[in-house]
Parts: structure tokens; sequence; C-alpha cells
């Protein structure tokens, strides 16, 4: 299991996103520099121990009510080949590690293979900031996916019942601004064409 190491990130990972979240599509804010504040999170195990995976919970304090987004994260030692500009959210001196290219994980083969992984119930998500530590509190319903589906990230994240579920997904916790705790899905399976159609 990957270890949490207990140092600097230059700029921090929400300084990252900050300048990020805006040009995305689904941003749904209209500050051009949202006050982010960490929300929740998990994260999963990379089985060759190369890419850091960090699925991040954000809410936006700045809108007229605070919106959540899920932003799954890449860390890596080294540019990735073959992903477009917007992928790369930046770079980030690591105190321990050095330099981390820090990537859009929905564009991250890694990351997303582990995410598969997770909902056909061949991965245990751990917490994001103990080591060796399973979470318990993220859960998957059901199990997934077959051939000719795919995983639709839940980008802006709603609290959502069971009934709201669809058949297979990953359901996780985050705390909103005001300390009131939610739970909703944040990634659920899909037909591929609708997962590009989305992204």
């Amino acid at each position: 299991m990957a270890a949490i190491h207990r140092t600097t990130m230059t700029p921090t990972k929400l300084e990252l996103l900050t300048g990020w979240l805006p040009k995305q599509s689904w941003y749904l804010g209209h500050a051009e520099s949202p006050e982010l504040v960490k929300a929740g999170g998990f994260r999963l195990d990379d089985p060759d121990g190369a890419v850091g995976i960090e699925f991040t919970v954000v809410a936006d304090a700045t809108a007229r009510e605070p919106v959540a987004y899920v932003v799954p994260l890449g860390y890596r030692g080294a540019a990735l080949e073959g992903v477009p500009g917007e992928a790369l959210i930046g770079t980030s001196e690591h105190g321990v590690l050095g330099t981390r290219w820090i990537y859009d994980g929905v564009h991250d083969p890694v990351v997303m293979a582990q995410l598969r992984a997770l909902l056909r119930g061949e991965a245990v998500p751990q917490h994001q900031t103990k080591s060796d530590t399973p979470d318990p509190t993220v859960t998957v319903h059901g199990t997934g996916p077959d051939d000719g589906l795919d995983v639709q990230v839940n980008r802006v994240l709603r609290p959502a019942g069971a009934a709201q579920r669809s058949s297979v997904s990953l359901v996780a916790g985050w705390i909103w601004p005001d300390g009131t705790v939610a739970r909703g899905v944040l990634a659920a399976v899909a037909p591929r064409e609708e997962v590009a159609r989305r992204r």
C-alpha cells in the first residue's frame, strides 16, 4: 500500500485546482478564482507503485450555494504522453519526491484502471491522509463495468439517496463549508458514448 508522506507541496493541490477548475466546462461557479476548501476524498493504490492516485473532493464557497466537485488526481514523476493539454492540472514540488506532474485522473490510464478495479470489487479504497488504512466509508453498490460499459465520474456532486443511485455506483461522503456532512455518487457505470460526451 502507498505511504502518505508528511511533507509539503508547492504549490498546494488547492492552489493548483483554484487555477484549473474555472477553465473546465463543468465548472458551475462565476468566480475566476474560486474559494476552494478541502471537503473529502480517498486514495487508491497503483499496483506498480508508480502513480499516486487520489480522489479529491473540494467545495467552492464563493457560490451563493456551495458546490462540491470531485477531481481524480494522478501524481506522476514524469510527464504523461498522449493526453490533451488540459489534462495537466499543474506541477508541484514535493518535499520528498521532487517534481510531481499532477493530472486530471479521467485522462490518466492508471487512475481509470484502478477506478474500474474498485467498481469490480478488485481494489480497496484507502484513507486520504493515513498510510495503509482502508476507508470503509467509501462504498461500491453493484459490480462492473462489463463489456460495452465504462465509468462516468460525476464532477459536480449532489447528495443522493439509495433510490437515485445507478445499478453500479461509487458512493462517498464530503463535508460542506458549514460542517454539514453529505454523501453522494462520485462515479457510476455508463455506456461508453455517454462517458465520451460528458468529459
